[in-house]
């Protein structure tokens, strides 16, 4: 099992080294936790092993690529207290629920606030494993996502304020003429202006564009588009 000791001074991680994949282990019996590290084991995988939710938050392993698989009756907080705190941070994380205390209004409630699965133990081990490997495809899906809209972002950052106006205004699916109307410039300028955004952005179509701008988070869009 590759459970850290809690006395163990963590040294901090070089975040400019891309981590491998780890899959977090929440559960206070500490023979389940063993089974679960071997099982995980046994597909290449790592796993880190925690007592509880209060273990698991004092670690800093939560940012770390991979997934959770979460009890849901732990001491101190509750594996369904720690979803709702992560979703309420924003936190994407994919949970795994397992647990030997569900029901259905339990179920609804975990795949509702988006739970990759709510497995009742015992669990054949293909179940889990089928799982993980869905949250660590969705983990790695979101990361992808994530840096892509950063990205977009800071090139977003590099267009003069008259730039962002045409944007904003091709993006509603204005003409070129519309543009020049409604900013009081000439056509010409509305087409500098959207040459030289989409070198910023580096892209040549304005489908391209599109996919750019829909990548942006919603209040970065609307804050651009008044």
């Amino acid at each position: 099992m590759f459970q850290q000791p809690l006395n163990q001074t963590r040294k901090p991680r070089d975040t400019t080294v891309p981590e491998d994949p780890v899959v977090l282990v929440v559960d206070d019996d500490a023979l389940v936790r063993d089974g679960l590290s071997e099982l995980i084991m046994s597909i290449g995988l790592r796993a880190v092993c925690f007592a509880s939710t209060q273990e698991l938050l004092a670690s800093g392993d939560l940012d770390r690529p991979g997934c959770l698989i979460l009890d849901v009756r732990l001491p101190g907080s509750s594996g369904l207290d720690l979803q709702h705190r992560l979703t309420s941070s924003g936190n994407e994380k994919p949970i795994i629920f397992l647990t030997g205390h569900g029901d259905i209004p339990m179920t609804v409630q975990a795949m509702k606030a988006g739970a990759v699965d709510f497995l009742i133990k015992p669990v054949r081990d293909q179940a889990l494993l089928d799982a993980i490997t869905v949250g660590m495809e969705r983990d790695r899906s979101q990361r992808e996502t994530a840096e892509i809209a950063k990205r977009n972002g800071e090139r977003i950052e590099l267009l003069t304020p008259r730039e962002l106006g045409v944007l904003a205004e091709v993006v509603r699916g204005r003409l070129n003429k519309q543009i020049a109307y409604d900013l009081s410039i000439s056509e010409a300028t509305v087409k500098l202006h959207r040459s030289n955004a989409m070198r910023k952005l580096e892209v040549s179509t304005v489908g391209a564009l599109l996919r750019v701008w829909e990548t942006l988070p919603e209040r970065q869009r609307a804050a651009l588009a008044r």
